[in-house]
């Protein structure tokens, strides 16, 4: 099963999206720190209302990585969950090219996943794909043309499985009907339901990406801001602490403070403790104790935690 799109920026403005035949449409959406394309909403609306998939992506400047980051999810906070994120990596307007690729797509992309729970695709060109061997589980989107010949859709783009992707970008000389310009042309390795997955993993309401850490917020304005819902929950909510450098047991447990008040009983684990005798020790189960503490592996404890029991 594969899906044909297309991926525009301003340089297609004007176009009427719901005329051009696409299962799909990725539209750029920031740059740098500075730039939000003038065309992306107006697309990713006309999108939504013609039936089509969704994508956003961020041209890379090679700047400051996190920033970038955070200026992307500043700029499209509402179609997180409902589109695919990706992350385009290019030379042009980018000194960090060549130079250091893997590291700084690598913080950029783990920024992304920690504070909205959805992993982005990665854009390269195919001469680029090895250098981010290793990266993580993210999916790329290639970019290899075999020539600048005028080209509609094609099933068997030249040198496909020649190497894994989600993506293939195949053309920067496409022609379709209802554009009269140049069109980037696109394969997707997946179906519609895959390509939701992409957007949301987890399926459901749509994720809000965490707060952006301030670096000096104290465990007890954490701990509320988890009780307002800012942080997520369960491992997600433990992976966007920890990624922002903040001490999740801390935070775990001034929340549960907050929420039993002083009738909650702690226990400080000692070396050699095992959940399961935690739990057996105050007769009730170490699922219980993971659920109540928030603890992802209930086989990964450590002395000094303290756990509330009742």
């Amino acid at each position: 099963m594969s899906l044909k799109g297309i991926d525009i920026s301003s340089w297609q403005k004007g176009m009427n999206v719901a005329a051009v035949p696409a299962d799909f449409v990725i539209m750029k959406a920031t740059q740098g720190t500075w730039l939000v394309d003038s065309c992306c909403d107006n697309f990713y609306q006309q999108c939504k209302r013609a039936g089509k998939l969704r994508g956003v992506y961020h041209y890379a400047e090679g700047g400051d990585a996190i920033a970038e980051a955070d200026y992307f999810l500043k700029n499209i906070e509402g179609y997180i969950g409902d589109a695919i994120l990706v992350l385009d990596w290019e030379s042009t307007d980018n000194p960090t090219f060549g130079v250091n690729d893997f590291n700084w797509c690598k913080t950029w992309l783990d920024r992304v996943y920690s504070r909205t729970g959805v992993r982005p695709l990665l854009y390269c060109s195919a001469a680029f794909r090895s250098r981010f061997d290793g990266i993580g589980d993210y999916g790329m989107w290639i970019a290899q043309y075999a020539d600048n010949d005028p080209t509609g859709y094609q099933e068997n783009p030249w040198n496909e499985g020649a190497y894994d992707c989600a993506i293939r970008q195949y053309s920067s000389h496409g022609q379709l009907s209802g554009y009269s310009g140049w069109l980037d042309l696109d394969k997707a390795y997946m179906d519609a339901e895959a390509w939701g997955k992409y957007a949301n993993p987890k399926g459901g309401s749509k994720p809000t990406p965490a707060p952006v850490p301030s670096g000096d917020k104290s465990v007890d304005t954490l701990a509320h801001e988890v009780l307002e819902g800012k942080w997520g929950n369960g491992d997600d909510r433990k992976n966007r602490l920890t990624a922002a450098g903040y001490d999740y047991n801390a935070v775990q447990n001034r929340v549960n403070e907050l929420c039993g008040a002083s009738s909650a009983e702690y226990y400080t684990v000692k070396s050699g403790d095992t959940l399961s005798a935690i739990a057996a020790k105050y007769g009730t189960t170490y699922q219980h104790l993971a659920e109540v503490n928030g603890i992802a592996n209930p086989d990964l404890i450590y002395p000094g935690q303290k756990i509330r029991v009742r």
